[in-house]
């Protein structure tokens, strides 16, 4: 009984947070305007979606910066996360605390602070700014995945690279950077699909000739709506729910990974 309650409890929760995306969906494909009667299936919506000069721009916005913002946070990510993983104990928890707050921090605040930050040091709201904001949010999540495939890296490789005669430029390039490839490439994901994802932040920072997909969406939302909302949309849930398959799946093979290098090794005598 109690197991059925458990499961009943789970159930209601998953279709709490599903259910209005699943009718988001399945509305994208209704052949009326209507948000409540279904009047028959049709893909004309998603037709004058790619008609839409101005939601086309918008998409080419969002996966430009997200893409810039992804490869720009990726490498800082990746540099920080070394970095701090060589320091002291004490040094290292003070760094990965800031490392933390844009994380913590609330999107309205992070936005609002970035807005007053540009206009400070004289910034025109533009791509430069909208980028600059996503690269800030960013990096603390790459820096995040990269740290625990740095933990895990063998301790002596480093310096038996540099015994063995490698410059520490091919130490770092040969032996660190792939033992913790699939940190930094999950941290790049996970930098793409919160760049994609963002919306408060961006709208604070976007001028008017760089709004991402996001505030387009919510500026349309503000008239009268349309079924190509639902469109778009579901595209971008689409996109961002391929995106967290693909950063489970590798977390899985890594954990299997590991876990087959742990059981190898308590075989061996």
């Amino acid at each position: 009984m109690k197991k059925f309650f458990k499961n009943f409890y789970l159930l209601l929760i998953f279709l709490f947070l599903y259910a209005p995306i699943v009718v988001l969906m399945i509305f994208s494909f209704n052949d009326s305007k209507s948000r409540r009667l279904w009047n028959g299936f049709t893909t004309r919506w998603y037709v004058e979606l790619f008609r839409d000069a101005d939601i086309l721009h918008s998409l080419y916005v969002t996966l430009l910066v997200a893409v810039i913002a992804a490869a720009i946070a990726t490498f800082l990510g990746t540099i920080a996360a070394i970095g701090i993983h060589n320091m002291g104990r004490r040094a290292k928890a003070a760094y990965l605390t800031v490392n933390n707050i844009p994380m913590s921090s609330s999107d309205t605040i992070m936005g609002v602070t970035f807005m007053l930050l540009f206009a400070a040091i004289g910034l025109d709201k533009g791509y430069l700014t909208l980028i600059l904001a996503h690269v800030t949010f960013c990096t603390p999540y790459v820096v995040l995945n990269v740290m625990p495939k740095l933990r895990q890296l063998d301790k002596n490789a480093y310096e038996a690279a540099l015994d063995l005669g490698a410059t520490p430029h091919q130490a770092l390039h040969k032996v660190i950077l792939p033992e913790i490839m699939p940190g930094i490439v999950t941290g790049a994901i996970m930098a793409f699909t919160m760049s994609i994802d963002d919306f408060v932040v961006s709208y604070f920072t976007a001028g008017t000739t760089s709004q991402p997909l996001s505030v387009v969406i919510y500026s349309m939302t503000r008239h009268r709506m349309t079924p190509k909302i639902n469109a778009i949309s579901t595209i971008l849930f689409l996109i961002v729910l391929a995106l967290l398959i693909v950063i489970n799946v590798r977390q899985s093979r890594d954990e299997k990974r590991r876990e087959a290098a742990r059981r190898k090794g308590a075989m061996q005598p």
